[in-house]
């Protein structure tokens, strides 16, 4: 098995940040990609990322840089963590260093808009890769980042792959499980988080308990039925990239899609909300993805259609809430059928 003594991080946000993090507490020294170099300058000479992950000091093993050919020529594991609308540029710009040696998991909980690719598609689209994978599951950054107990998977069809992440991430507080489903892993993570923009909702009415586990068992269902039609295994929904990450996006105020739907309970505009959030929220996206192809393939997915319109053609809160418990009710497995 190869050691990597140095792994790059392409993308300095709050997750790319709290890997990078991990890795340097592991003794890896890390290369962390910025686009903004005064971002590069900021944490090389404070240790802090203030506009992503403040409150957080990064080991002295993660240096900041704004070349990627520098990455590429340093390290042979990268880690690729930036939002869904901008991956396709950033591969086509790795595209440029890497070579077929190189290791890319990428931990972006999203799908492209417009195309429906997976962001291992996109990747194998724009490089040479052929050894991918990708990160999942239930890992709210900055609960990582103060070295708080979690678990994720690494799902990849090559061995070594997920051997090299393993050893890379692995430790006493952040458990690395393996996985070949990469399809049901990249649809768990990004799907999850326009159940989590739902669950949101309920919060910011001051729904309780009740209303919040039928959002996550309906949501689960809508996850597998989605993904087996997009080619995964159902099996996957049950553990870290399905589940696992569906209760903690859905059940914590960290959670930006959460934030997103709780503020959006409240009366406040999309548009305002979006200017205000530093970070993405996937959900935004991946509801108008999801809801776009289950139109094409004729998939019945309810939660989802309620969100879009809630986010797209500016139904009203309540409105969501009438539509949803107005489904007819049947059998409760039905949804694992397509």
């Amino acid at each position: 098995m190869t050691t990597d003594s140095c792994i790059g991080v392409i993308g300095a946000g709050n997750w790319g940040t709290t890997l990078a993090k991990v890795l340097g507490e592991n003794g890896k020294r890390t290369l962390l990609w910025a686009r903004r170099e005064e971002l590069c300058r900021e944490i090389n000479e404070t240790r802090q990322n203030s506009a992503y992950l403040p409150g957080f000091t990064l080991p002295e093993s993660v240096e900041a840089t704004h070349d990627l050919k520098h990455i590429c020529q340093s390290a042979s594991l990268l880690i690729a963590v930036v939002p869904s609308h901008t991956m396709r540029e950033t591969a086509r710009e790795l595209g440029n260093h890497l070579n077929g040696e190189h290791v890319v998991v990428h931990a972006t909980k999203g799908i492209e808009q417009g195309s429906f690719k997976r962001m291992s598609e996109v990747l194998r689209e724009e490089t040479c890769l052929r050894k991918i994978g990708v990160i999942s599951g239930p890992n709210l950054a900055k609960e990582l980042a103060a070295r708080q107990p979690t678990g994720t998977l690494v799902a990849s069809r090559y061995d070594e792959v997920f051997t090299r992440t393993h050893a890379a991430l692995h430790n006493d507080y952040f458990r690395v499980y393996q996985g070949r489903d990469v399809v049901g892993a990249e649809i768990g993570g990004g799907f999850k988080n326009i159940i989590a923009l739902a669950a949101g909702v309920a919060a910011g009415l001051g729904l309780g308990d009740n209303t919040k586990a039928l959002l996550l068992t309906r949501g689960l269902s809508e996850m597998a039925r989605f993904g087996v039609a997009m080619g995964a295994e159902v099996m996957t929904f049950g553990g870290m990239a399905g589940m696992g990450d569906l209760i903690a996006t859905c059940s914590s105020p960290l959670s930006r899609n959460h934030q997103v739907g709780a503020r959006l309970a409240r009366g406040e505009k999309l548009e305002d909300i979006q200017r205000d959030m530093r970070m993405v929220a996937e959900g935004v996206k991946m509801a108008k993805a999801a809801h776009d192809f289950a139109k094409k393939k004729r998939i019945d997915l309810p939660i989802v259609a309620a969100v879009y319109h809630l986010l797209y053609e500016h139904h009203e809160v309540p409105l969501l809430l009438k539509e949803l418990m107005s489904i007819p009710a049947g059998p409760e497995f039905a949804a694992l059928t397509v």
